[in-house]
């Protein structure tokens, strides 16, 4: 029997079961936010066992599932663009590239050439046939670090099951305000903030937010700020910031989460949030090989601990 390797068919596990539709779904496809997920239900664009259905229905478990939307979702009208990338590693099934801080990962609305994609498309043209031109998971606009892209479907099927089961380590350095003195776990559900549409925030347990787990440590103290690294186990939009907001340590330089002043002009004046992804493993899609990248801290964050140091 051949195998289908597309992204776009899957079946819900069994421990979904009891879940709704559309939280399933969510975890089914985590490279589409749950928002695009539930607008492509009421579409008809979605699938169970070859008919549509409703974001409330609850899922027993083994339902096959057909992403209907695959043209939408998929690269469509985006050019490609003559845009420099720094490409660290790249073979016949993957590439994994050290995004600067600035260019965003995926056209949307504002921001329909100039990104990631648009860049990936004239690099390897032949990503116009991948859903999303390979991209399994994203960084924020002004996060810099490290991104794996699939250029096959059979890599890209692995990568997203990789992020599902959490075999893909992802290490980030981030600045945050204050004295951090000890290690711990934010472990608090992230969503829709209830009236700021744009941005997240913590969620009730057992309510709409999705499980997000955030392991953190200090590696250098500052007289105003910590160094910190952060390991994600989930992977949820905007986390780290939401997260170490939350415990009352803030990324220096973040506008939506981070503090509007502080005691020091110098932190208050960075221009970006303090926030890189410098450390990238996962199991190779094919040969099943460890692998492991790591970059080093962009020119500007790398400047301002200088500066923190001799403050």
């Amino acid at each position: 029997m051949a195998v289908d390797y597309s992204p776009a068919l899957r079946r819900i596990p069994a421990d979904c079961a009891g879940m709704r539709l559309d939280a399933a779904l969510a975890r089914l496809f985590p490279e589409h936010s749950r928002n695009r997920l539930q607008v492509w239900l009421k579409e008809g664009q979605i699938s169970v066992d070859g008919l549509a259905a409703g974001a409330k229905r609850k899922v027993l478990g083994g339902e096959a599932v057909r992403l209907l939307a695959e043209a939408s979702a998929a690269v469509g009208e985006h050019q490609a663009e003559a845009i420099a990338l720094n490409v660290i590693y790249e073979d016949a099934q993957l590439l994994v590239v050290d995004k600067p801080a600035g260019l965003v990962v995926h056209p949307g609305s504002g921001n329909r050439s100039g990104t990631m994609m648009n860049a990936l498309l004239h690099h390897a043209p032949a990503l116009a046939e991948m859903q999303r031109a390979g991209i399994v998971h994203r960084l924020d606009k002004d996060t810099s670090g490290l991104l794996v892209v699939a250029k096959t479907l059979v890599a890209q099927t692995d990568l997203v099951r990789q992020l599902q089961a959490r075999t893909v380590k992802r290490h980030y350095l981030a600045l945050a305000h204050g004295e951090l003195t000890s290690a711990g776990t934010v472990d608090a559900p992230i969503g829709r903030h209830p009236v700021q549409r744009t941005k997240m925030a913590i969620a009730k347990r057992g309510g709409s937010g999705r499980d997000a787990r955030t392991h953190y440590a200090p590696r250098e103290r500052f007289h105003a700020a910590t160094l910190i690294e952060c390991r994600l186990e989930t992977g949820r939009t905007h986390q780290i910031r939401v997260h170490m907001a939350s415990i009352g340590y803030p990324l220096v330089g973040d506008p939506v989460y981070g503090k509007r002043k502080s005691a020091d002009p110098v932190l208050d004046a960075f221009p970006r949030q303090a926030l890189h992804a410098w450390r990238l493993a996962l199991i190779h899609p094919v040969t099943g090989a460890e692998m492991a990248w790591e970059s080093a801290l962009p020119e500007d964050f790398s400047s301002l601990l200088e500066v923190c140091r001799h403050g």
